[in-house]
This record gives structure tokens, sequence and C-alpha cells, in this order.
């Protein structure tokens, strides 16, 4: 452990002489990615620091203790001995957290692709109160959202929602969200107060870069056409709205929320991005299936992650058997609690699985 330690903060110290460099500075894209790297080392060199401190600390007290005769002075070291090995222990579990392989995706923005699923009309209402639930969390955690294709239906729910998050570390407070959500309640539409069991699936999709996804022009179709519901003068008047088809894949995306076809264009080249860097992504999964099923989720949009029970005012994660009797809270966009849960579950998995 400590061997790899050494050779994040010489990685580190190397970082920060390069960054003094003017020909360094003078490039603000190598700039960039320089201050992110470091950024990313710098919890572990911190730590590491403090637990260097710490050893030090106890290792005087321990002097004091074999040399020391006066009885007050003992007693101080004695002291200071024991708690600097209790914080030495909790550094070290730190440390070990620290060390374990990142996700490369974490600070990426994400595409969310929200639809309903089985319940017709009420899985389309809840699927628009999954994404009132999202927008209201990302707008706490400073996230900027956008919208880039939705199908409304006429009581207000959406057959499908598609939205970008943008933000530092977006996927890493969105990725375990991908699968079924459950909803159980009464629905606006039932008469006798039965209640009624529906599904929503959400996948969330790290935005790719240019370089990561090639895609030749030669590959897709685009459409233009009159966008459709609710959207001012402009709708229905203007081909502003963009169908692309991928050839290859058959993946086909949509986007109309813009008034400009370019811009539209452009929203909808990065829905393509992003699919087929996951179908990328999905594949390289594959060969560590073993590794996954020891984590939190297997990302497989088919899994039933959560369940909301309106009646019981209860949230369930079924991945890490996790319930919550603060079903509101939630829908109103505090869900720090559920992701932080699903965070530490997984980093423990991991830890047992090094």
């Amino acid at each position: 452990m400590f061997k790899k330690i050494q050779d994040a903060v010489s990685r580190y110290r190397e970082l920060e002489t390069r960054s003094a460099d003017p020909s360094v500075c003078a490039d603000q894209r190598a700039l960039t990615a320089l201050l992110k790297e470091m950024k990313r080392l710098e919890p572990l060199v911190t730590t590491f620091c403090e637990w260097q401190a710490t050893r030090t600390a106890q290792d005087e007290a321990r002097e004091l203790l074999e040399h020391e005769q006066d009885p007050e002075l003992r007693e101080l070291a004695s002291l200071e001995y024991k708690q600097s090995g209790t914080r030495l222990t909790d550094l070290e579990k730190q440390l070990r957290i620290l060390l374990l392989p990142r996700d490369e995706n974490d600070d990426r923005n994400v595409i969310v692709e929200i639809r309903a699923g089985a319940g017709g009309e009420e899985a389309a209402l809840f699927a628009a109160v999954l994404y009132r639930m999202y927008t209201m969390y990302a707008d706490a955690m400073g996230f900027k959202t956008s919208r880039m294709s939705v199908n409304e239906t006429e009581l207000g729910g959406f057959k499908e929602i598609v939205f970008t998050v943008e933000g530092d570390g977006a996927y890493s407070r969105f990725k375990f969200e991908s699968g079924v959500h459950r909803v159980q309640r009464v629905p606006v539409t039932e008469s006798q107060g039965r209640i009624q069991t529906s599904t929503v699936t959400v996948a969330v999709l790290p935005e790719a870069q240019d370089v990561e996804v090639e895609i030749d022009p030669a590959d897709i179709v685009m459409e233009s056409c009159k966008s459709s519901g609710a959207g001012g003068q402009h709708v229905n008047k203007t081909e502003s709205a963009v169908r692309l088809l991928h050839k290859p894949t058959g993946i086909v995306v949509e986007c109309q929320e813009e008034r400009s076809q370019y811009k539209n264009r452009d929203k909808a080249m990065k829905m393509l991005r992003a699919r087929l860097y996951d179908i990328k992504l999905t594949a390289q999964q594959a060969e560590i299936a073993d590794k996954r099923r020891t984590q939190v989720g297997t990302g497989d949009r088919s899994e039933r992650i959560r369940t909301y029970n309106y009646p019981q005012g209860r949230v369930t994660d079924h991945r890490i058997g996790l319930t919550l009797y603060t079903l509101d809270k939630i829908l109103d966009g505090r869900i720090d609690e559920l992701i932080d849960a699903l965070i530490t579950a997984n980093t423990a998995s991991q830890l047992k699985s090094e």
C-alpha cells in the first residue's frame, strides 16, 4: 500500500513543479488537465501527510514513555500514544479507500434517460415525478440541467424524457440510478382507491468526448421535422426538430427542445455519442462481470433497484436493503442519503474484493 502512496505523492510533487512552468501555464488545455489530476491526488497526499505527522507524534510519545520518569509527563505521553494509535488506524482506512481504482467517468457530465414502463399513464406520470426529483437534486448540488428530448402525455406525464446534467462529479452522484424504479400508489385515474404498481426505467450515460467515439458522417441519416408538444409559437411551424439514425447500430435519437435546428442536431449528436460510448462501456464491463456482481448493482437497466411506496411513505433500495420512511423529502430531490449509502456500500464491496 505504501509503495502506491509514495508513487502518488511523487507524481503530485512532479505536477506541482510543472504547474509553475510558464510553458505549461501558456497551454490552457494542458494546464487544465494538470490541475484536474492534482485535484484528484490531493486528498491522498493530504491524508498521507497527516498519517506521517501522526506517526511521528506516536514515535515521540513512545520515546518519552521509555525514558521519562516524571509521572505526569508519562501520563500525557501515554494518552498521546493511544490517541495517535487510534488516529493512525482511521487514517490507514482512509488511505485504503483513496487508493481504490477510481471510475474514470466520475467527473463527467451525464445524460439521463427516463422512460415509462409497465403501468400506462400512471407510469408516465411517475416518470415526471422522477424527472422533478432529479432536477431538484441537481439544482441543490449546483449542477445545470437541460432538456434534450421529451414525449409528453395529455395528463402531464412523460412517455420519455432525456436531459443532461452538467457539473463536476455529476456521474459520480447519478451513476447508481440506472435501473427499474417501481412505484406503488393510487393513480389519479383510479376511481376506487386501488393501489397500482407501475415501473419506470432510468438510464444514466456518461457524456462522451469526440475523441472517444469515432462517428463516420456517412453512417448517419438525419431527418428534420416539425416540433410537437408544448413550446410556444415555434412549435409545428419550423422544421427545427432533428432525428438521427446511426446505420451500423440502428440507434435513433431525437431532439426538439431548441428552436434552432443546428442546436438540436448538436444535442442529438451528444445523445448518440453517449449511447455508443455506453455500448463500449458495457462490453468492457462484461469482461469483469464476476467482479461487478460483488459491487452495488450490475448497471443492468432491467434490474429492479428501488421501490417508492406512497401509502407507507417508504422508499426501499433493493441493492443494499436500505429502507427510508422519508418519501416526501426524497421526491423533493433530497436523495443524498440514498446516494451516499450506495457509494459507501460500493466502496466496502471494492475493499472486500481487493
